[in-house]
């Protein structure tokens, strides 16, 4: 991207804060606000700690990985700790406005919070996959926010750390209703994905994509969807009860039998059919797919 300077490290929020400008009331847990007042020069930089941005308007272009993002009013977006994004102003664009939930893993050191983490899926989505608000849903989530701030704000007690990250998990899990319901009203985009998905697995089985790329992977159909695995993932699970990783196995499945079917079949070609390297790698995951191996299979089709 033109006029975008060096990589800027931000391993600590008190690295993000001194770029900015901003204060640093804790170590490890920030809330920052982004206005008129506030200079954002263009910048690249990766994140050590977790952020989550509430977007109240338009007038920033976001690059996250290959994907360019113009976000419109009302919108989250999220990063996980060693992402890298970078930010430019529009031209001729309002000023942005926006309000940054900022907090270090180590804040959520031995907590139950930092052990569901994983769970929070969208921290690992595109930005082209934000989260899109209506007026509600913003203030609920900007209501935590300001928690948040007010417990930053208050002298540190007994109760200030538990306090919040409960409003941080709070926070989080209506984020995850909000996406869940995104899902939910995009239902005939996402009905389009599932499709064009169904059938690059189709063609990949049935081509020798297999010899190239080996055992078909999630990463590689959500690529071609351009999507996130994460959001991928998560789109497929909503849309069919299914991982995509179980959706996939079933088709190999599926496909495996149709090949053992053939009485001049070898277990090796249809392993190598499949992906697999090694025929017993086959073998291991048929009968844990199935309960019992390929020969077994075979054999019952004679009987």
């Amino acid at each position: 991207m033109d006029n975008v300077p060096d990589m800027v490290k931000a391993d600590t929020i008190e690295q993000y804060n001194r770029f900015f400008g901003f204060e640093t009331h804790h170590p490890l847990v920030g809330v920052v606000h982004f206005n008129g007042t506030v200079p954002q020069p263009a910048h690249r930089m990766t994140l050590g700690f977790y952020a989550l941005f509430i977007k109240k308007t338009a007038g920033c272009v976001i690059n996250y990985g290959k994907t360019v993002y113009d976000f419109d009013d009302e919108t989250v977006v999220s990063f996980a700790p060693g992402q890298t994004v970078a930010i430019h102003k529009k031209e001729d664009g309002p000023v942005p406005e926006s309000t940054g939930l900022l907090f270090h893993p180590d804040f959520l050191h031995r907590t139950p919070l930092g052990q569901r983490m994983s769970q929070y899926s969208f921290f690992s989505y595109a930005s082209n996959e934000a989260l899109h608000l209506s007026t509600e849903e913003r203030i609920v989530l900007q209501d935590y926010m300001d928690k948040i701030v007010d417990e930053l704000r208050h002298p540190i007690d007994k109760f200030s750390k538990s306090l919040i990250i409960s409003n941080i998990e709070v926070l989080l899990n209506y984020c995850m209703r909000f996406y869940e319901r995104q899902f939910v009203t995009r239902e005939n985009m996402n009905h389009d994905a599932l499709a064009r998905f169904e059938q690059l697995l189709d063609d990949y089985l049935s081509s020798d994509l297999t010899a190239t790329h080996g055992i078909p992977t999630v990463k590689y159909f959500a690529d071609k969807i351009y999507l996130s695995p994460n959001y991928f993932g998560d789109l497929v699970k909503q849309q069919t009860g299914k991982t995509a990783q179980e959706l996939i196995q079933l088709k190999m499945i599926s496909a495996a039998k149709e090949m053992l079917s053939d009485p001049a079949a070898t277990i090796k070609h249809v392993a190598e059919a499949l992906g697999f390297r090694h025929p017993q790698h086959f073998v291991r995951f048929f009968k844990r797919q199935e309960g019992r191996t390929p020969k077994e299979f075979t054999n019952s089709l004679i009987s």
